[in-house]
C-alpha cells in the first residue's frame, strides 16, 4: 500500500507571520506590517519590500489572494486562501509538537502558564 503521509513544508518565519496576521480578517499592506510587529513583540518589522516580496511569494504559492475592496480600487487587500488556512494549520501543528518535546525534554527554560 502506497504512504499517503502529507508532506510538510515548513514556511519561512516572515510567510507564517503573515499568514497568521491574515487569519483574523483581511488586510492591506500597512495593516499586515503594523498586526505582525503586534504579533512579534516588535520582533518582525518589515520593511515594504520584504512584506510585498513575501506577498507576491505567497500569492504565487495560493495561499493568498488580493482582491480590491473600495469602490475605485485604489488600496489592495489580501486574505487567505483556503490553502493557506492548511499551510498555516500544518505550520502550528508542528510548532505544538516541537513545544511538547522540548518540554518533555526539559529544554524550556520556563513553562508558559501551563
Amino acid at each position: 500500500m502506497t504512504n499517503m503521509k502529507k508532506q510538510y513544508n515548513q514556511l519561512p518565519q516572515v510567510a507564517f507571520s503573515i499568514l497568521l496576521a491574515l487569519s483574523l480578517k483581511p488586510r492591506h499592506g500597512y495593516e499586515i506590517m503594523k498586526q505582525v510587529e503586534e504579533d512579534s513583540d516588535s520582533k518582525i518589522r518589515l520593511s515594504p519590500g520584504a512584506l510585498y516580496g513575501s506577498i507576491k511569494q505567497l500569492r504565487e504559492q495560493g495561499l493568498i489572494e488580493e482582491y480590491s475592496s473600495d469602490e475605485q480600487g485604489r488600496r489592495r487587500y489580501y486574505r487567505m486562501t483556503e490553502q493557506g488556512r492548511r499551510s498555516l494549520n500544518a505550520e502550528l501543528e508542528h510548532y505544538e509538537k516541537s513545544v511538547l518535546l522540548a518540554r518533555q525534554r526539559h529544554v524550556l527554560e520556563f513553562e508558559m502558564g501551563v
